[in-house]
């Protein structure tokens, strides 16, 4: 089961760095339009903070330290280094998620979130939709700021 959630999440990880590659003008990474507040280059940088952060640190004791403001407030990163921190970030879930056995999804999480206390399994299913939520708001923001391209 371990191995499933390491494929969907690099899965999308991967679509994560296509998207960001597809962008034809690199400045629309850090645009918006209207009521969008948040840019397709800041949420990669929130993804990219998000597992590290939940995964990273928390599962597999890498010492990562988050900034969240910063995942929003950041802006003109290059391209070539935000796809860098997304390949480390692969990198890291297979490596983090190869260390946990089956049975440890039906334990609890180490951190109480949303008011309660989970097991890793249900964490690991929010992730992965957390994941993919952004990833879509990713891909409609790119097909609207570069409708014209």
């Amino acid at each position: 089961m371990v191995l499933e959630f390491i494929k969907i999440i690099n899965r999308d990880l991967k679509r994560l760095s296509s998207e960001v590659s597809a962008f034809k003008n690199e400045e629309n990474l850090w645009a918006t339009t209207e009521k969008i507040s948040n840019s397709a280059g800041n949420l990669a940088l929130h993804l990219v903070g998000n597992l590290n952060y939940y995964l990273g640190a928390k599962i597999g004791n890498t010492g990562y330290e988050r900034d969240r403001p910063a995942e929003f407030s950041l802006k003109n990163i290059p391209r070539e280094d935000l796809l860098k921190q997304i390949d480390q970030t692969k990198e890291m879930v297979s490596s983090v998620l190869s260390k946990v056995e089956d049975h440890q999804l039906n334990g609890e999480f180490p951190e109480a979130l949303f008011g309660h206390p989970m097991s890793l399994g249900f964490f690991l299913t929010h992730l992965s939709g957390h994941l993919m939520y952004h990833l879509g708001q990713i891909n409609y923001l790119r097909r609207v700021l570069e409708s014209d391209s």
